[in-house]
């Protein structure tokens, strides 16, 4: 007999209502990508990837996309972490994000960690396409291992592409199979949660960020385009979102 995974797809359109504030004409979710819209206040949407079921898992295939028409404002989060699994069915899981950002649109793209539990191989993409004048708070966050346990295989790629040239384009790969050293001094130093922060503004074109280091594990970097990144590691999930939030802080404070 054999075994395959899970197929699941969802998709969010926010548009302009034309009174102040941001419409959802399309939120379809199934299984593990169930949605569902929760209370905002102003401007902003807000959406809740709620997962019915446990995955990814082995073989599993998923695919997310959120477009962000001109106007709207969008804020995406997700209700627990997404815990990648061994699974019945052989091969790697997919797990696919598209994000698609119109002029004076924003969307602030904030998902719960990612945690790649032993025995489990996953491949994660996430491109984010951004027009001009779009503006993107997007945060990525991994946890190699449950409590007392080592990674199972965990690939990352995120690209990042403003009115069609890219910012950045990364991949990261952790645990079994990796590129020698991913765990060594140079790159985890025996960390086991990895972050990325980016934030894209139009501002940044005239006023951009300076690059810094932000404490012992972490650092901002300037791209090349009206975005910054701010690549952080850490020994656990919770001080790596908090280093994660007191730079997205950071930013607002110091914006024009």
């Amino acid at each position: 007999m054999t075994t395959t995974g899970v197929r699941a797809d969802a998709r969010i359109v926010a548009r302009a209502d034309g009174r102040g504030g941001t419409a959802l004409p399309a939120l379809d979710g199934e299984g593990p990508l169930a949605l569902r819209r929760i209370r905002s206040s102003g401007a902003e949407a807000r959406v809740m990837v709620v997962g019915a079921m446990s995955g990814p898992l082995g073989g599993d295939r998923f695919t997310l996309t959120a477009r962000v028409e001109k106007g709207a404002r969008l804020h995406v989060g997700s209700a627990a972490a997404t815990l990648a699994l061994p699974g019945q069915a052989h091969g790697e899981a997919r797990y696919d994000v598209r994000l698609d950002v119109a002029d004076d649109a924003e969307l602030h793209w904030l998902p719960e960690q990612l945690i790649s539990a032993h025995g489990s191989d996953l491949y994660v993409t996430t491109r984010a396409e951004l027009a001009a004048g779009a503006r993107l708070v997007l945060r990525e966050e991994q946890v190699l291992g449950r409590a007392g346990e080592e990674p199972g295989r965990l690939t990352s790629r995120l690209t990042v592409r403003v009115a069609g040239r890219t910012v950045l384009d990364q991949e990261l790969s952790y645990g079994p199979g990796a590129p020698g050293g991913w765990d060594g001094p140079a790159v985890l130093a025996g960390c086991r949660a990895v972050g990325q922060l980016v934030v894209v503004r139009p501002e940044f074109a005239d006023h951009p960020a300076q690059a810094r280091v932000l404490g012992e594990c972490a650092a901002l970097i300037p791209l090349a385009g009206p975005a910054v990144l701010v690549s952080a590691v850490a020994p656990d999930a919770l001080q790596l979102r908090r280093v994660l939030d007191e730079s997205l802080a950071g930013l607002a404070r110091s914006a024009p």
